[in-house]
């Protein structure tokens, strides 16, 4: 969706994806927006909550079935197991996608993750074609007129035009860029803390075999999996970067994480968007 920053300022009912790598405060800035005003979106929360509800649910009574005093009150039913995903909270759907690696240190083997990568990809798919969905219901049942889409963040490794001009139909798609400066420090903080994500195969097949050979390992399951995931992010970031300003350049608008930073309110972010707006119109 294309538009002028006078048109968006007399949008009476806006419509904003949000973009982002992860730790470029996209997250935060939606939260910006009084929840009185504007219907929040997440991506992620309906990829656990509809389209991954019962694989998580699968792997969770999995690991409870290892464990003897819980597979008998599982099998009597004596016990029901279900998971609590909120927006705030979307660890299920992380230990869901889990890591590549030795088994004995909670690793996953090569296919079994990809058979989850492939899973979390149909539901990404699937969660970003229901924003138009969405933002009827929003009007229609909650009375919403603003809407905003806090998409996942590897909606850039995803492939599909079909879900990219779906979203610039019905969206103003914003991406929010990292600026150079602050690169390193989300690598370093990412490092620190390593978390399961989502890789494109062809990505993840070639970085798995670049790093087997740099650290001489003959076999995915023995890797250890922090070990991986702390190496590949980098890469990982690198690659995401001109994904994501190819989609901002095809199909929306740029703003600088630096910016968003000074956000404080909804004017705040009205002002924001119209200025990149005026100044990528020119």
């Amino acid at each position: 969706m294309r538009m002028t920053s006078q048109e968006f300022l007399d949008w009476e009912a806006k419509r904003i994806t949000l973009l982002a790598m992860s730790g470029a405060g996209k997250t935060t800035l939606a939260n910006k927006l009084p929840k009185a005003k504007w219907f929040h979106y997440s991506g992620d929360y309906r990829i656990g909550t509809k389209y991954l509800e019962e694989p998580i649910l699968d792997n969770i009574k999995r690991q409870a079935m290892s464990v003897p005093f819980l597979r008998q009150l599982l099998l009597s039913d004596s016990i029901h197991i279900s998971n609590k995903i909120t927006v705030d909270n979307l660890a299920p759907v992380s230990s869901f996608l889990g890591k590549l690696g030795n088994a004995a240190q909670d690793g996953l083997s090569l296919h079994e993750f990809k058979r989850r990568q492939k899973l979390h990809h149909h539901a990404e798919v699937a969660a970003m074609k229901d924003v138009p969905e969405f933002i009827e219901k929003a009007k229609d049942i909650y009375g919403y007129n603003h809407f905003i889409n806090d998409a996942g963040g590897s909606v850039c490794e995803l492939d599909s035009a079909e879900v990219l001009e779906t979203l610039a139909k019905h969206t103003l798609i914003i991406y929010i860029k990292i600026p150079t400066a602050l690169e390193q420090t989300i690598i370093e903080r990412a490092k620190t803390d390593p978390k399961p994500l989502y890789y494109r195969e062809a990505f993840l097949d070639e970085k798995l075999s670049e790093f087997m050979h740099l650290y001489n390992y003959s076999s995915s399951e023995v890797i250890p999996p922090d070990d991986f995931v702390t190496w590949v992010f980098p890469e990982l970031f690198k690659s995401r970067i001109p994904r994501y300003q190819a989609i901002a350049d095809q199909y929306g608008y740029t703003i600088d994480a630096n910016d968003v930073a000074t956000v404080k309110n909804e004017h705040d972010f009205i002002r924001l968007v119209a200025n990149a707006l005026s100044a990528q119109s020119l």
